[in-house]
């Protein structure tokens, strides 16, 4: 008497990745990544005033306060990103980075759309920080033809 299942065939093991769920994991992904990429866009529109002023050049990052036309303030640390940001914490944060960099450049970029009042609420500002020289920025001037 032979028994049944003593012969039974075994199964040999597959040695392949099935990479089908990593690929649609990837596809998912790829989707999401090109979805929200477009509403990280963290720059502001200014509109820079033209002047036939040369460049300054400088060694150190400068601190850049950007006004936009509404009278919103935006800054620039060195080579950190661009921030929204209020009064207060205009005068915080600038006079943090002014008494480790005393002498680190300060710009005011106004939009060219702006009021000046709304610039120039930004001076009295500074010099509560302790920013004893800053300056205005502008595009160069562009030739009509």
């Amino acid at each position: 008497m032979q028994t049944l299942g003593r012969h039974r065939k075994r199964r040999k093991l597959k040695a392949e990745i099935n990479v089908v769920p990593y690929i649609d994991v990837m596809l998912v992904l790829l989707i999401i990544f090109m979805v929200t990429a477009p509403l990280l866009n963290l720059g502001v529109d200014i509109q820079l005033p033209q002047s036939t002023a040369t460049a300054v050049q400088t060694q150190k990052e400068p601190i850049v306060i950007s006004v936009s036309q509404g009278g919103k303030l935006f800054l620039t640390l060195g080579a950190a990103p661009r921030e929204s940001i209020d009064a207060d914490n205009l005068v915080r944060k600038v006079s943090a980075f002014v008494r480790q960099n005393p002498q680190v450049p300060v710009y005011i970029a106004g939009d060219n759309r702006a009021t000046y009042g709304e610039v120039y609420t930004i001076l009295p500002a500074l010099q509560q920080a302790g920013v004893t020289k800053v300056g205005l920025m502008s595009q160069p001037l562009q030739e009509k033809r």
